[in-house]
């Protein structure tokens, strides 16, 4: 049996964003989602603000769901298509509390202004949307529960190349307010540079190179992160 991920080991500070990347089935949404215990590890220790979460049960792991979420590549899936955009937020915010009507609107009109959504287009349905606001309703959920940490699976994907700088500025500006710490998932080296502070390069299943964001990108010193790096799209966002 050949693992899917094997010898991966790396750590996340607050308020620190790492990036990784690679090439498809490389192993990155596997390590997002067990790190998450989406998927369960087969091996290792997984350890959550202090504390091994490894072999939690599902019960004793609710509680920290909450701090604990992704942002899945796939737009569609992670919102409901049956409701608009203003129901998909106000269903994450009943999973752990149980607010009031009055709460609900006002905690939805925050969420929407801090991803910059204009009231009008609350009501609208996510499949009826375009790509770029079902990310920025994506978003909106996920920080409908104020997670600490946020797993970003190729969170610029399906995107225009105007509309992920203005992704990735959006996330930069939600976790300078907001405190948040993020492991992002890209095939894209350039686009993780931008908002990530280190970043671990992927192949088959294993971390070849890990290093400061810009010495990585610039200075890389693994044959595959050469190849990884080369630009094959532009998109910039000032830093």
């Amino acid at each position: 049996m050949i693992p899917a991920v094997d010898g991966v080991s790396f750590y996340l500070r607050e308020n620190e964003t790492v990036g990784l990347v690679g090439e498809s089935g490389c192993g990155k949404t596997t390590i997002g989602r067990t790190v998450l215990r989406l998927t369960d590890p087969s091996s290792g220790r997984i350890v959550f603000g202090g504390r091994d979460i490894t072999n939690l049960s599902r019960a004793e792991l609710r509680p920290l769901r909450r701090e604990m979420q992704m942002i899945f590549q796939d737009l569609d899936a992670g919102l409901n298509r049956k409701c608009g955009c203003m129901p998909s937020c106000a269903e994450a915010l009943t999973v752990f509390e149980r607010p009031s009507d009055a709460e609900i609107a006002s905690r939805i009109r925050e969420l929407m202004e801090q991803v910059n959504l204009k009231e009008a287009s609350w009501r609208t349905f996510p499949r009826s949307s375009p790509a770029a606001k079902k990310r920025r309703v994506g978003i909106a959920r996920v920080l409908a529960v104020r997670p600490r940490l946020i797993v970003a699976d190729e969170p610029t994907s399906a995107l225009d190349v105007s509309i992920q700088a203005q992704v990735v500025n959006l996330l930069r500006d939600l976790q300078k307010h907001l405190g948040l710490a993020y492991r992002v998932i890209s095939h894209d080296l350039p686009v993780v540079e931008l908002i990530s502070q280190k970043v671990a390069v992927m192949y088959l299943g294993r971390i070849v190179e890990m290093g400061l964001a810009e010495s990585i990108a610039h200075q890389p010193r693994h044959p595959y992160t050469r190849i990884c790096g080369h630009p094959s799209r532009t998109s910039r966002a000032p830093r």
